[in-house]
């Protein structure tokens, strides 16, 4: 049976990340971009790796940082695995010893196949397909035409850009990615109504979790 990984991104407190990993998730995403109200300090989020059960992969979002930043960080939190979300080259992304995926903007006219292909020659272990919005490198809760993403990519497909618990079932059948990406579509909401970034739902963890597996039970049933 075919099983749709699920990467729950932004994670700023030890119970979300121990929320997510009960509720199933593969990995957690913790945010090292300041201007974002998801961010985290290093020390931050070296006690959320720290909270961790076996098999929960840590992933660092990093956006156009110095290597020497990013190598400094390293040493004080132990991230698994990598992911960049700017203008980052092939080369940049493969400097630093780990694994490591890059995120790429959907923007018109781009080729995402053609694009994948000079990360995966680098050594890219996979692509994050997200929406485009500009000056917002991700975390929009934007979606795009999932119809523009080639039916044959380089590397394993990692979906993001405005899931939610309500939308992910039919990305999931349509895409059929390797992976799927959430931060906004998971996070509490105050009495306003108002999300509160940064703070996710336990109840809209598991709910986007059951149903990324139900779609891709269905998926393996045709």
């Amino acid at each position: 049976m075919f099983r749709t990984r699920t990467k729950i991104c932004g994670i700023t407190r030890p119970e979300d990340a121990l929320s997510a990993a009960q509720a199933g998730a593969d990995a957690v995403g913790l945010v090292f971009h300041p201007p974002s109200p998801r961010a985290v300090s290093a020390e931050t989020a070296a006690g959320l790796c720290a909270v961790l059960p076996p098999f929960v992969t840590s992933v660092g979002l990093f956006v156009d940082w110095p290597a020497a930043q990013v190598q400094d960080l390293l040493a004080r939190v132990p991230l698994d695995m990598l992911q960049f979300h700017g203008e980052e080259t092939p080369d940049y992304c493969a400097s630093f010893g780990r694994p490591w995926f890059k995120a790429l903007a959907m923007r018109d006219g781009l080729d995402p196949a053609r694009e994948a292909q000079r990360y995966a020659e680098a050594g890219a272990r996979g692509i994050l397909l997200d929406a485009w919005v500009p000056g917002l490198p991700g975390g929009t809760g934007a979606t795009f035409d999932w119809g523009r993403i080639p039916a044959s990519m380089p590397l394993p497909l990692i979906l993001a850009g405005g899931l939610t618990p309500a939308n992910v079932a039919v990305a999931v059948q349509q895409v059929q990615p390797w992976a799927v990406d959430v931060s906004g579509g998971v996070e509490a909401h105050d009495a306003t109504g108002s999300a509160c970034k940064g703070i996710k739902s336990a109840t809209a963890i598991n709910a986007f979790i059951e149903q990324v597996a139900t779609a891709a039970n269905a998926r393996s049933s045709r």
